[in-house]
């Protein structure tokens, strides 16, 4: 079975009832993608948190190594990792409470659904979280 995103209307819910993003491989480099990205849904009003082991912090906020190192909520997960490690990122993602699990543009892999399928967060893949906000009606 083919992988879809939910609707537009669903999509735009999250983004409007969550504060918190934890951003799976978030760079400490302003020019990589994920610290653009990132930058521009701080500078929305989101507080990010940076999940990266080989860095100290990103956008002024400490990072953690890892998902299961978060003592607060997040809402979001938005991972910036390759399609081959979702499914990891994706196991440990379940334990968290969040209300989605978000792979950015070119970032899909067919068993997150399913690893995800218990755990009520909602699956976005191969989308941009930038643009969907900037898109949000």
């Amino acid at each position: 079975m083919r992988f879809k995103n939910p609707e537009r209307n669903e999509i735009d819910e999250i983004l409007k009832s969550s504060t918190t993003i934890a951003v799976v491989g978030l760079s400490d480099q302003p020019h990589r993608t994920s610290y653009q990205v990132s930058e521009a849904m701080q500078q929305a009003g989101y507080k990010i948190i940076p999940v990266n082991p080989k860095i100290e912090e990103s956008l002024g906020e400490k990072a953690v190594p890892s998902l299961g190192d978060i003592k607060e909520d997040v809402d979001i997960i938005n991972v910036f990792r390759r399609s081959q490690f979702l499914p990891d990122v994706a196991a440990e993602a379940k334990n968290k409470h969040a209300k989605a699990f978000w792979a950015q543009q070119g970032v899909i892999h067919p068993d997150v659904p399913e690893i995800l399928q218990n755990s009520n967060q909602t699956v976005i893949m191969d989308m941009c979280i930038k643009v969907a906000h900037a898109m949000m009606k």
